[in-house]
């Protein structure tokens, strides 16, 4: 904390750390560039206000907050108006409009001011939580939390609530904190508060649900997000807090130009050494600042993953490499589809490895393509054993039913190495040149696999160099 104090919190001007303090300038100044913030529905300076505003006019759902608050301190979030015109907290406490305006005061007489000095209550419209979200926290709304330093985003946590902070994304509160890999937005680590110090789990303690292993969403559009909102207020190094609305995508709730050190801890990485790995970089626009983290700080989430549960994680187009009972190889990309139940090759790509006659056998069988599932189970029962026994490389038939029908496909023994595990399969064999990709691999042969959707073949193929 020391060495973030002297080397780091001293490059914000006054002037930035004035703004970042101060939440109502902060979200009018992020509006004026088009950076997504809560909606503002009313600003209470003075007693007067309190005493003279409409609290029955309030929507059903929103957040009272103090302008200059610390640590999450007096945020009062609402979840829901009752019939008895009470409305209800996310932790299921009636309150009155008498409620609302004594806690408004409570904040003009800062309270939960960073100095102690009077403030402003202000009054946002509660965010819609994002579905993924909302399979985290049973109460409150995750949100997270970046550190930029230098238009480069070096380290990012997911802040979760709980029970225990009372619906609060608030680590010193009793959230949790979940480490994000910066290149990918998958979560790595989870920690939370146990005494005085932080332990890691697994689980949510109140949903059960794993932390690890998630890739949050619009990962690529918070950390634009992050890095925009710290260049807009003119910090250089900061936290910069982002939820997710599920209308609205990222939102930014607030610029911390003191960001605690919690998040290494979640990350189980120093943020000193990626600190010194930015400081004295000249980073003249955020595109570059994101690329600039994508290639220094990428973790080794899948390799994590994979010790974890024994699976590796592949994405739904990976390269393979194929090799038949000859000898005879080839390189290419295939198709994962965990909703076919076989893996199958196609026919061009099986005759260069050597099963040429075995097709031109089963071809010689004429069975008709517009085939019943019944009328192909009665081929397969005619020339089935005859087939195996004259060519011992044909493994048996397989009655397929897919979006192109009723087929009847013979099987063959490949080897496919697969983000580079081996293993032996039968494909079916099947006319595939009108598809992208010469061949598919079905779920019989994925269980040593997980498969994460989002990875894209180029990224797959880059890794793979």
């Amino acid at each position: 904390m020391n060495g973030r104090s002297r080397f780091y919190l001293r490059e914000n001007s006054a002037t930035a750390r004035d703004i970042a303090d101060n939440k109502l300038r902060t979200k009018e100044l992020l509006v004026q560039h088009g950076i997504g913030a809560a909606e503002l529905i009313a600003v209470l300076r003075t007693p007067q206000d309190i005493e003279q505003f409409a609290w029955d006019a309030l929507p059903n759902s929103f957040v009272m907050k103090p302008n200059r608050g610390f640590g999450g301190e007096g945020i009062l979030v609402i979840f829901n108006r009752l019939k008895n015109g009470r409305w209800l907290t996310t932790r299921q406490r009636e309150v009155s409009a008498e409620d609302f305006a004594s806690h408004a005061h409570d904040i003009l007489d800062g309270d939960f001011s960073l100095f102690n000095m009077p403030d402003v209550a202000l009054i946002e419209r509660r965010l819609s939580i994002d579905p993924l979200f909302k399979r985290f926290s049973v109460e409150g709304i995750p949100d997270i939390r970046v550190i930029v330093y230098h238009n480069v985003p070096v380290m990012a946590m997911l802040r979760v609530p709980t029970k225990k902070s009372q619906g609060k994304a608030n680590l010193a509160q009793g959230g949790l904190g979940i480490g994000i890999d910066i290149a990918t937005g998958m979560t790595t680590h989870a920690i939370t508060k146990s005494w005085m110090y932080e332990k890691e789990i697994d689980l949510h303690p109140d949903t059960g649900m794993h932390l690890r292993g998630v890739r949050v969403p619009y990962w690529a559009d918070i950390l634009r997000t992050a890095v925009l909102s710290a260049r807009v207020v003119g910090l250089q190094f900061c936290g910069v807090d982002i939820s997710i609305d599920k209308k609205l995508g990222p939102v930014v709730l607030e610029l911390n130009a003191r960001p605690g050190l919690a998040i290494q801890v979640a990350n189980m990485s120093p943020l000193g050494e990626r600190l010194e790995r930015i400081r004295g970089l000249n980073v003249e626009t955020p595109d570059r600042g994101i690329a600039i983290a994508k290639e220094l700080f990428v973790s080794s989430i899948d390799q994590e993953i994979a010790s974890m549960t024994g699976r590796q994680v592949i994405g739904l187009i990976e390269p393979v490499t194929v090799v038949s009972t000859t000898e005879a190889s080839k390189h290419f990309k295939a198709k994962i589809d965990t909703g076919a139940d076989r893996s199958s090759i196609d026919q061009a790509f099986a005759r260069d490895l050597g099963y040429g006659t075995a097709i031109d056998a089963f071809a010689a069988l004429n069975i008709p393509e517009d085939v019943t599932e019944e009328e192909a189970h009665t081929y397969a029962q005619q020339h089935e054993q005859r087939l195996m026994a004259e060519y011992p490389e044909i493994k048996g038939m397989t009655v397929v039913s897919s979006s192109h029908g009723v087929s009847l496909r013979i099987r063959i023994p490949l080897t496919v190495t697969l983000a580079g595990y081996k293993m032996d399969i039968e494909a079916t064999v099947f006319d595939r040149s009108h598809l992208m990709y010469p061949m598919l691999i079905g779920k019989r042969n994925l269980s040593h696999f997980l498969i994460d959707t989002t990875k894209s073949p180029d990224t797959v193929t880059k890794k793979k160099k």
